[in-house]
């Protein structure tokens, strides 16, 4: 997979441009900055906007392709991002480290998004938050992105019972109209999520 991302990020275009996500836009707009870890962040359109706000920023992606791409464009936004290449399967985030983690069209086998969703839980500060968007398996449907695997897509049961031990903030399926460069562009069928880590059982 790694060969894969190099290969599609190795051209001069940002395959899903430069702009942030705009669900991921709107909710960290309301938050105060702190730290936050970024998974599978490929050219780093999402981690960039959010060090421009001032949040100290972590990403991590096996695409050494797309780190450059990163840092290419952190520096055009005089932003700075710490950006680390490996694979999820072997990172393991520092727990209780961060005040949000970001977690943007990631799209794993199902044993390794369960692994990877639990140690973002477990990287989260109490009161830290999880953003996520993904593509429901009724992204089949549309052709405006996403694998074309159904193992690779979520439901919105996925999504609850990953991250059940997390206080829900936002949560829906929605069909939306998507207009992030030409790789992701139409009508999509996408989950959104919000959740907020609960302080430790018998604390305060």
């Amino acid at each position: 997979m790694g060969n894969f991302w190099d290969e599609r990020f190795s051209g001069d275009e940002y395959i899903y441009g430069t702009e942030p996500n705009e669900f991921f836009k709107t909710e960290i707009d309301k938050l105060e900055p702190g730290r936050a870890l970024f998974l599978g962040e490929g050219e780093g359109r999402n981690s960039v906007y959010a060090a421009t706000l001032g949040w100290k920023v972590d990403a991590v992606d096996f695409s050494r392709a797309g780190k450059h791409k990163a840092l290419a464009l952190a520096k055009r936004k005089n932003a700075e991002i710490n950006y680390t290449v490996a694979d999820l399967k072997d990172f393991t985030p520092p727990e209780s480290s961060y005040d949000l983690v970001v977690i943007i069209f990631l799209h794993l086998h199902e044993e390794l998004r369960k692994e990877v969703h639990a140690k973002a839980i477990a990287a989260l500060k109490p009161g830290g938050r999880i953003i996520l968007e993904v593509f429901d398996k009724d992204q089949l449907k549309y052709r405006s992105g996403g694998p074309p695997n159904i193992e690779l897509l979520y439901s919105l049961e996925d999504v609850y019972t990953d991250f059940q031990d997390l206080e829900i903030e936002k949560f829906s399926k929605e069909i939306i109209e998507l207009n992030e460069s030409r790789h992701h562009s139409g009508k999509a069928c996408v989950v959104r999520y919000v959740g907020i880590k609960p302080p430790p059982r018998g604390s305060g």
